[in-house]
């Protein structure tokens, strides 16, 4: 793990931070691109994406603010640290998705059809988010004696996450790293062959909902994690990320069934 990629003087360049920026450049591209072909109005769509990220990174901050509420009330400059947290994603998808929408009907532009490339750019954009999260210690998993286990040894990272040190842990950084990368390639090939605008989108809430789902079976960065279900089994207790994941899911279900019905109607 490398939390500080650059020092220079008084500079410091965060590992998180500059995987985050890559990851938002690659879905800015990866937008722009499908925005050409898909023959929608490219450089208004970016202008979109600009303000729902501001949008998005506030949602993320603010769930993460009222999640561990008495932490950020005695820390208050940790809130805005890239390099302890960018924030809890399901909040900045949940505040972005409506704001994006809101947006896209405001300027006339196709709203399913825009989200239908929004939604692979999420998931390439994550991808790159979670190597940042390895990078930087937080998000870490729990003990585990598995061959693929990973051992964090910085200082640095533990004083700013509270990951713990010489100790064999599972790298649910890399496992949600890996499953966005691959919701990506499985959402661009239904970009190629959809049949109803926000087909694609409707997959990506689905996508994402199981992924977070069985990925918060193996964190271990909430010491006091609150239960929604609370069981001596923890694949029989449902955590509250676990708990909008489930929501997420029905949702995503819901919009496939809705949009698929208007199309053939």
């Amino acid at each position: 793990m490398f939390p500080i990629l650059l020092k220079i003087g008084p500079l410091t360049i965060h590992t998180y931070g500059f995987m985050m920026a890559l990851g938002v450049a690659a879905g800015l591209w990866f937008l722009f691109v499908q925005a050409k072909k898909q023959e929608l109005p490219a450089s208004k769509l970016i202008d979109v994406a600009f303000y729902t990220i501001i949008v998005a990174l506030l949602g993320a901050k603010l769930i993460l603010f009222f999640g561990d509420l008495s932490f950020y009330l005695e820390n208050p400059k940790q809130l805005f640290s890239l390099a302890r947290s960018g924030g809890v994603f399901q909040g900045g998808l949940a505040f972005g998705f409506f704001f994006a929408l809101w947006l896209l009907r405001r300027n006339k532009i196709p709203a399913w059809k825009t989200a239908d490339i929004i939604g692979p750019a999420l998931a390439l954009g994550h991808g790159f988010g979670r190597l940042g999260c390895f990078s930087a210690g937080c998000c870490y998993g729990t003990e585990c004696a598995v061959p693929w286990g990973v051992t964090f040894q910085n200082e640095y990272a533990h004083n700013l996450t509270g990951i713990p040190l010489n100790t064999l842990l599972h790298p649910t950084q890399l496992y949600e790293a890996f499953l966005n990368f691959s919701s990506f390639l499985i959402l661009f090939i239904i970009l190629r062959k959809k049949r109803f605008d926000g087909q694609v989108i409707s997959f990506y809430i689905i996508n994402y909902s199981i992924i977070r789902y069985v990925v918060e079976f193996f964190r271990g960065d909430h010491e006091a994690r609150v239960y929604f279900i609370q069981n001596t089994s923890p694949y029989l207790s449902v955590s509250y990320p676990q708990l909008f994941s489930i929501l997420g899911l029905f949702a995503g279900l819901i919009l496939l069934f809705v949009l698929k019905k208007k199309q053939k109607a």
